[in-house]
């Protein structure tokens, strides 16, 4: 790993009505628009849906380093992250987000190593740690 601090360079462009352009060095570009919830046209990336994405993203790829790190063996996480949006006095804000895991082990490997590891990985997202919103995980484990 790179020493501290990491700098990331993103960029939008948008005319006045439309999508909006993100791009990235080295990266393809990304067209968004507002959530339906906003009276945008649905069928694109959002801000919001980009921040759940962001904490679903980091959250598997950190589970990915606490499992190597621990020698602990799994085949396949799926998770969704839902973020409940409201006002906070009177500011709109992500109140919450709750990651929602399927780990899928060997027959026989250890359950609650594997939730553990999860935790881990939860407490441990820096995107996560990076929000105001409250935090939960639901995780299920198949096949121990």
């Amino acid at each position: 790993m790179h020493p501290y601090p990491h700098i990331y360079k993103v960029s939008a462009a948008a005319a006045s009505v439309g999508i909006v352009t993100l791009g990235a060095a080295s990266l393809p570009d990304l067209e968004s628009a507002p959530p339906p919830e906003f009276d945008g046209p649905g069928g694109y990336w959002s801000p919001e849906s980009l921040l759940c994405a962001a904490v679903a993203d980091c959250f598997i790829l950190t589970f990915r380093a606490i499992a190597r790190a621990s020698r602990f063996d799994w085949s396949r996480l799926e998770c969704r992250v839902e973020g409940t949006l409201d006002r906070v006095e009177r500011v709109p804000k992500f109140k919450s987000f709750v990651t929602y895991a399927t780990l899928q082990v060997a027959p026989g490997a250890d359950a609650t190593k594997a939730r553990a590891l999860l935790a881990k990985a939860e407490h441990d997202c820096l995107i996560s740690n990076s929000l105001s919103g409250a935090r939960n995980l639901e995780a299920d484990v198949i096949g121990a």
